[in-house]
């Protein structure tokens, strides 16, 4: 469907199971996810603008859908500075609206963010950025049972040093907090979090959990398991036998 919206140059909203893309004439200019803290958090928690100037761009020009013009022009951040936070949001969100899933997915024309426009990014990109973000964790910590279990912090081996951006998150990590959970506590993209919990699972610094266990088979029938030299025989007195039950 992706594809599709971007060749026919479609603005409006894709609607997935973990997030939403905004496309305008098929180009990515926002996203957002439940499980990734967004421009706001990012920009507020991590100290970069105050909570009360950002509630007061969104009063004044979220209506309009130009809150990113507003933090520009009312001198609170830089154009440049805005870019980089919005990409950083952008793809972090992506990460997950773009991951698989089963429930259905729509495309509601027209339908823009509160946001407004701050730099388009090609579908292409976003989507190549994404399967890089998946390989990544992968070579990192090939469990992704971390990525969403609560995070149990484990004693350090002797002589086993962690950085001050681990410390941080390892402070978070009361057997409780999920991944994105602390990801929204420090006002981190949830992606560089998880990314971070991999690491720390793969030095032994936060529980790895096992994997979900397998949904079990459906029991064939037992006609199936049947060996007989003649399948289309057998096939034929199964068949006579349900006619003959019928009548």
């Amino acid at each position: 469907m992706l594809l599709r919206l971007v060749a026919e140059r479609a603005t409006g909203a894709l609607l997935r199971d973990h997030g939403t893309l905004y496309l305008s004439e098929g180009r990515v200019v926002h996203a957002e996810s439940p499980a990734a803290p967004g421009i706001d958090v990012l920009l507020t928690t991590g100290g970069r603008l105050h909570r009360d100037g950002w509630q007061r761009a969104v009063d004044e020009a979220g209506a309009r859908r130009e809150v990113g013009r507003f933090l520009v022009d009312s001198g609170r951040i830089a154009g440049g500075e805005l870019e980089i936070c919005h990409l950083g949001a952008l793809y972090d969100a992506a990460f997950f609206a773009l991951a698989p899933g089963s429930g259905p997915t729509r495309f509601r024309y027209g339908a823009a963010h509160w946001i407004g426009p701050v730099r388009p990014v090609p579908a292409a990109a976003v989507e190549r950025e994404t399967l890089r973000r998946r390989e990544l964790l992968d070579q990192v910590w090939p469990y992704p049972a971390v990525d969403h279990a609560p995070v149990v912090r484990r004693a350090p081996a002797p002589g086993q040093s962690v950085t001050r951006r681990q410390q941080a998150l390892l402070r978070l990590a009361d057997g409780v907090r999920t991944p994105a959970a602390i990801a929204w506590a420090l006002g981190r993209p949830a992606f560089h979090t998880l990314l971070d919990v991999r690491r720390l699972a793969a030095a032994g610094l936060v529980d790895t959990p096992p994997d979900p266990p397998e949904e079990a088979r459906p029991r064939l029938p037992a006609w199936i398991a049947e060996v007989s030299a003649d399948p289309d025989t057998a096939l034929l007195r199964r068949l006579r036998d349900a006619l003959e039950a019928s009548l």
